[in-house]
């Protein structure tokens, strides 16, 4: 049997936040209403379809006071107040002024921990105490959780108040607890009882191992999502009275709506890994990340500087001698000689510099085919990989108790990949090389792919 732990105290102090981080859940209510949760309502936590423990969301106290009193009236020591706690229950089943404090007692009494949860931004009050003393009635293993959900700071008042009550004290704020503060509260819930003891310890190692797992993949989707975006073209017919500009830059729009919708799916893919599917839009990218993938700002925030560019492509062969295009402006993008048409409004950008391929060739029926891609700028690899740095840094890091949008603060930031330690630079630098060398090709081979897999992965382990 699987661990159970009751969320309890009074309303809109936070419980449900917390039932929804600890669970990874997004589908549970949240509201600054009070009252929002009206039943009990349970959540498993499981990974890979394994249950590692239960987590029971309950109404908040409403009627502490007639409830302790009643108890009090019925039990004269202290081995019968269980049983008073149990016959409360049993005798307010259907009465509905204590339905909600029969809703959050009845899993407790069933064998639930209790986690009960404060405030810590309000001032402690001594009607709490009433509440305590009924969760102390039931005999339960119990922790404090202060919860500060708002400005004010009282913690250290209720610390000293809730350590008379419960043998365990924590403070965990649900909407900012990472990996790290989630595994010690998994720690002290293990300290409630013996009997918790082997299957938390099982829960952290199986969440240790998930964590593991999520970045691996997420590195994989990354790096697989950029190859098939290194391989695309976009092509059409080449009639002989045709505007081959015109055409070129219609071609030149559709791939670079080809491979935005690309990155969409693959953040998509990685918010849904880290049980976000609730960030999944219809649009080409995240809201965080929002806004053209070919831009000036974009490729100035999320790729190579200057100096670093030219670095990398000495690193991976693909630059020698004098051979290197930098853009003028002030760009930070390198450029191979030779290559075709500027995408739409990167235009500004990449200063009538090529970034696409551009091709015309004869078609076996006869008439020629003109044909956009794939992307042979320098820095294309690098902006990606800024963005989707940026993008699992947000997802792998944010809490299920959170619903605003995912928002990215860049104020004074550029050149995002520049600050990736010097190793995985070169690492990214020679397995891109290869990649970028096949992609007009049948594309790199699994080798290939899964040395730009362990590099990606050391990209975002060092962040």
């Amino acid at each position: 049997m699987i661990p159970s732990f009751a969320v309890v105290g009074h309303p809109n102090k936070g419980k449900s936040s917390i039932v929804a981080t600890l669970a990874e859940d997004a589908s549970i209510a949240i509201s600054d209403t009070p009252g929002t949760t009206r039943q009990a309502q349970g959540f498993v936590f499981e990974i890979a379809g394994e249950p590692l423990y239960r987590l029971i969301d309950t109404p908040g106290f409403q009627r502490a006071r007639a409830v302790l009193d009643e108890l009090r009236a019925s039990a004269d020591a202290a081995h019968e107040r269980r049983d008073a706690v149990s016959e409360f229950v049993r005798a307010h089943s259907d009465d509905p002024r204590f339905a909600d404090e029969v809703a959050l007692l009845q899993p407790i009494l069933d064998g639930a921990g209790i986690l009960y949860v404060v405030d810590g931004a309000k001032p402690y009050g001594r009607e709490y105490e009433i509440e305590m003393q009924i969760l102390q009635w039931t005999g339960q293993p119990r922790m404090a959780l202060i919860n500060r959900i708002g400005p004010g700071d009282y913690v250290e008042d209720w610390r000293r108040a809730l350590g008379q009550h419960f043998s365990l004290v924590r403070e965990f704020n649900a909407m900012s607890a990472d990996f790290d503060k989630r595994v010690a509260l998994l720690r002290g819930f293990a300290e409630l009882s013996d009997d918790n003891r082997a299957p938390i310890d099982r829960a952290i190692e199986a969440m240790t191992a998930e964590k593991a797992r999520r970045l691996r993949l997420s590195a994989a989707m990354i790096a697989d999502g950029l190859i098939r975006a290194l391989s695309m073209t976009a092509s059409a017919d080449l009639p002989e009275d045709a505007d081959k500009a015109a055409l070129t830059e219609k071609l030149s729009q559709k791939l670079r709506r080809q491979v935005q919708r690309e990155e969409g799916r693959t953040q998509q893919s990685i918010a849904a890994l880290y049980r976000h599917d609730e960030l999944d839009t219809t649009d080409s990218t995240i809201s965080a990340l929002d806004g053209d993938l070919f831009t000036s700002e974009t490729w100035q925030l999320f790729g190579l500087s200057r100096k670093q560019l030219a670095i990398s492509g000495a690193l991976s062969g693909a630059v020698a001698g004098t051979g290197i295009d930098v853009l003028l402006g002030g760009a930070s993008l390198l450029l191979g000689a030779g290559v075709g048409a500027v995408i739409g409004s990167a235009s500004a950008w990449f200063g009538g510099d090529e970034l696409a391929k551009v091709t015309v060739l004869g078609q076996s029926l006869g008439g020629e085919e003109l044909t956009v891609g794939p992307i042979k700028a320098a820095n294309f690899p690098w902006v990606w990989l800024g963005r989707a740095l940026h993008h699992h840094r947000l997802v792998s890091e944010r809490n299920h108790a959170r619903r605003e949008q995912l928002t990215l603060d860049l104020a004074g930031a550029a050149n995002t990949m520049d600050s990736a330690p010097d190793a995985v630079r070169s690492d990214l630098s020679k397995a891109l090389a290869t990649i970028t060398k096949n992609a007009d090709g049948d594309g790199p081979n699994q080798a290939d792919r899964s040395k730009l897999h362990s590099a990606v992965q050391s990209l975002l382990e060092s962040h």
